[in-house]
C-alpha cells in the first residue's frame, strides 16, 4: 500500500473552496466510478483500490489517500495529476 499526503494552500472563500471540490470529486465520479460523499467539510472518495478524504479548511486543502497494490504502481502519476488540478483549480 502506498499513501498520498498532499497540502495545498488557497486563497478562496470557503463556499467556492467547496464547490470547486465537489467539481473535481464529479469529474473522479464520472472518469473512474468513485464514490464521493461530504462529511462537513471533507469529501471521502473511494472505489476499488484507492481510498481518501479531501479536507477544505480556510486557507488550505489537505488530500490524502491510501492506494492499494495495484495503484501504488503508479503513484507517482497519481500524485502529479492531483498536484496538477490542485494547481489549475485553487490557484
Amino acid at each position: 500500500m502506498s499513501n498520498i499526503d498532499i497540502r495545498h494552500a488557497h486563497s478562496l472563500p470557503p463556499e467556492q473552496a467547496r464547490q470547486a471540490v465537489q467539481d473535481v470529486a464529479d469529474k473522479l465520479a464520472d472518469r473512474f466510478g468513485m464514490v464521493t460523499g461530504w462529511s462537513g467539510n471533507t469529501l471521502n472518495f473511494s472505489r476499488s483500490g484507492v481510498d481518501g478524504h479531501i479536507n477544505v479548511a480556510p486557507s488550505e486543502l489537505h488530500v490524502t489517500a491510501k492506494l492499494g497494490f495495484l495503484l501504488s504502481t503508479m503513484k507517482g502519476p497519481i500524485e502529479a495529476e492531483i498536484r496538477r488540478v490542485l494547481d489549475e483549480r485553487f490557484t
